[in-house]
């Protein structure tokens, strides 16, 4: 819309600017026209007169005979002739009779200008063109004036002619009216075009956002069933370890407790039922080391009371037990006052990535390294494995889920997620900042 006013007034200053060329080039034509016309039809008077003034008579007949041909040339209902004598009495004036012989000297016109005194002075300096108010036969109004005036000395006369410019006038008005219609409707044209635009880009923008509305959807359609898949997944899991460990060390201490209570009742199987029951504590407390792994896997306490250098450790080791490779980890600098949601979410980064390496890597080495700069935190997880491509994983619907994950977590906190891979191993970074960009971002 900016854009649309400034060419807008550009465009009507232009136009303003061009108009007002045209009109002074046509009024300069109109008047070059004009002066030429007057200067004419006087040269033709002059000439019709010549053979009497030439004649060197000056009485009254030769006076009355020049008048007569001067009253007969008139052109059109307001084109005559006029003839004062240098004293500003009226000779002659065909169209106003009233003015005959009437002294006009101090005569004041409606403008205030002593009219007959300026067109005596202007022939008497060799003639020339004035312009001045006069009352129009046609119309009897007054209306603008352009007159040529000449001496004849010998008679002590100026004779000249006039034009009335109101149709001049008229035509300039009417140019100037022309003018202001072409500027409304360029100014017209311009503002439907600027309405149809902003409808167009209103139109284009709801449409966008109707677009970005339904992806939108799609993603948090496609992010809810991710959800409801991990809950699944994690439920499955939970559910095969109590199946395979947990539910296994109750059977066999079930088993192992009913066995050493029907020993009990023979004082010769008291060794054997004694027996019985310390494998059944040393089952109880395998039981419950592996319930501490399966809650520890769900919400490690040690993230809550420690900290996330604490947790990561603690992971490592268990990690180590479980799955052979060696893990290398590295704490520099960590802090343990961050944001609990931060905590949480590069643990489960770490976890997934992890978890990640010990199915698909296959390597024989890694390391976890956590580093606090004072500004953001950086978890790095590398690994000497077969690597993958990235670009494939990311374009298969239902491979990299565990990737994705990393980065909607990480995302969710306003952090940075980076994966390099290659035949040589695989590089898992993640960057968040502390706790008040983190607040300040949220």
């Amino acid at each position: 819309m900016i854009a649309f006013c400034v060419i807008a007034l550009v465009v009507r200053h232009q136009t303003i600017q061009l108009g007002a060329q045209q009109r002074l080039s046509i009024e300069q034509a109109y008047q070059s026209s004009k002066d030429a016309e007057l200067r004419h039809y006087v040269d033709l008077a002059e000439h019709a007169v010549s053979h009497l003034y030439d004649s060197g008579l000056s009485d009254a007949a030769t006076k009355r005979a020049a008048m007569h041909i001067l009253a007969q040339l008139d052109y059109g209902n307001d084109g005559y002739f006029f003839v004062y004598d240098f004293a500003g009495n009226t000779v002659m004036h065909p169209r106003q009779p009233e003015l005959l012989e009437k002294n006009l000297w101090d005569w004041t016109n409606v403008d205030g200008t002593k009219t007959i005194q300026l067109l005596i002075a202007r022939a008497r300096a060799g003639g020339g063109y004035e312009r001045y108010l006069w009352k129009k036969p046609s119309s009897n109004t007054v209306a603008p004036k352009l007159a040529y005036v000449i001496a004849l000395p010998k008679w002590g006369w100026i004779i000249g002619t006039g034009i009335y410019l109101d149709d001049v006038d008229a035509a300039l008005t009417k140019i100037d009216q022309q003018i202001s219609g072409h500027v409304r409707d360029t100014m017209s044209l311009i503002g439907a075009i600027a309405i149809m635009s902003v409808v167009a880009i209103a139109c284009c923008g709801l449409f966008l956002n109707l677009s970005e509305h339904r992806v939108a959807d799609a993603k948090l359609r496609e992010l809810a069933q991710r959800v409801v898949v991990s809950q699944e997944e994690e439920r499955a899991r939970v559910s095969r370890d109590l199946h395979d460990g947990v539910s296994q060390y109750l059977v066999s201490i079930k088993l192992q407790t009913e066995a050493a209570i029907i020993k009990l009742d023979t004082p010769e199987q008291l060794s054997s039922a004694r027996a019985s029951f310390e494998r059944t504590v040393n089952q109880m407390h395998d039981l419950l080391g592996e319930i501490r792994h399966i809650s520890h896997d769900l919400r490690p306490a040690i993230l809550d009371d420690l900290g996330l250098s604490s947790a990561l450790q603690h992971l490592c080791e268990e990690w180590e037990a479980h799955s052979g490779p060696k893990i290398d980890f590295i704490s520099d600098g960590a802090s343990t006052a961050s944001s609990v949601v931060v905590n949480t979410v590069l643990f489960r980064i770490a976890q997934e990535a992890l978890n990640n390496v010990r199915r698909h890597a296959q390597a024989s080495h890694v390391s976890l390294e956590l580093l606090d700069d004072g500004a953001c935190f950086t978890l790095t997880i590398r690994d000497n494995g077969v690597g993958f491509d990235t670009s494939l994983i990311a374009q298969h619907p239902t491979r990299g889920i565990g990737l994705r994950n990393m980065s909607e977590r990480l995302a969710a906190v306003g952090g940075r997620f980076a994966i390099f891979s290659s035949q040589t191993g695989t590089t898992v970074q993640a960057k968040v900042a502390h706790l008040s960009r983190v607040e300040a971002h949220v």
